[in-house]
């Protein structure tokens, strides 16, 4: 018996293509004919080589669409911090507006277009980059694996963006359905600290400050504080003085209220991955302005 060389793909679990190579054993005769046996040698070498190109070919396009995805998700969260902070200061000047300013300064440098920045801003204000109005549209939603999303939009044709919507939700095997009663309605600030926090005083700040609730990181300099809506800006100036904190983003968020999350620890892979995909999908829509679920 005679063993012959294979080229397989294989997706690795970064979500790159690569080529694998394996054995498998043959029991056509051999051939003893020098010149025949060079033919098929070459034709086979041939044909490999065409597979493996091909292959080659095929893992550096995934390669670049990964790519392309990553930056475009990297500049839908630098678009959507600007709206937000024009939506919280009530303003798109940034001469007047300091969270503005600061996050126009950082995407700039993360090399978001000016085209891109002076469009986020106008939909901040409610209006496109041609100064027509857009209309809130908010879609509510249960997915793969009974997880319940609010979807957020802003769009210059309400009917195709919802229309949009329900399709990838309904081929995901989901429906379109209220599930806002699973949520409350909360600011969300982020701050930063150059030294560790003590628990103990940035929790008695926080609660002096009207905040709803509080989470420090991992790294003890990073805060999260929730508040009632109408409080974020106020608050998050009085904790950032108080405590000597530097501002991050501001928004205002759906967060899943306990009894309502999702382990999906215990959800099968099968659920998880198909769940995984339609919210990739959701969120390369460009009217959706944030996505809110309840899987943890």
């Amino acid at each position: 018996m005679a063993a012959t060389a294979r080229w397989l793909p294989t997706i690795t679990k970064f979500g790159t293509l690569r080529l694998v190579g394996s054995r498998s054993l043959s029991i056509a005769p051999q051939l003893f004919s020098g010149h025949n046996r060079w033919s098929k040698i070459k034709h086979d070498k041939g044909k490999e080589d065409v597979s493996r190109n091909a292959l080659v070919e095929l893992a550096s396009t995934y390669a670049e669409r990964f790519q392309q995805a990553v930056r475009s998700k990297e500049r839908s969260q630098w678009s959507r911090g600007i709206q937000e902070a024009v939506k919280i200061e009530n303003g798109g000047d940034p001469t007047s507006n300091s969270e503005l300013s600061t996050l126009m300064a950082q995407a700039k440098k993360a090399g978001l277009p000016k085209d891109l920045i002076e469009r986020a801003i106008a939909r901040g204000k409610g209006v496109s980059s041609s100064g027509d109005p857009l209309q809130t549209l908010t879609v509510e939603a249960m997915l793969p694996a009974s997880v319940s999303t609010i979807i957020e939009c802003q769009t210059d044709n309400k009917k195709r963006t919802l229309e949009d919507l329900r399709l990838l939700v309904k081929e995901a095997g989901g429906m379109v359905t209220p599930t806002s009663h699973l949520f409350d309605r909360r600011g969300h600030i982020n701050l930063a600290s150059k030294h560790e926090l003590e628990e103990e005083k940035v929790m008695d700040q926080v609660l002096e400050a009207g905040a709803v609730d509080m989470d420090i990181g991992e790294d003890k300099k990073s805060l999260s504080v929730y508040t009632e809506p109408s409080e974020t800006a106020s608050i998050a100036q009085s904790l950032s003085s108080s405590l000597n904190l530097t501002r991050g983003s501001s928004e205002i968020v759906w967060v899943a209220r306990p009894d309502s999350v999702i382990n999906m620890e215990v959800v099968d892979e099968e659920r998880r991955q198909a769940l995984h995909e339609v919210l990739s999908q959701i969120e390369g829509d460009s009217s959706v302005q944030a996505i809110y679920h309840n899987a943890a």
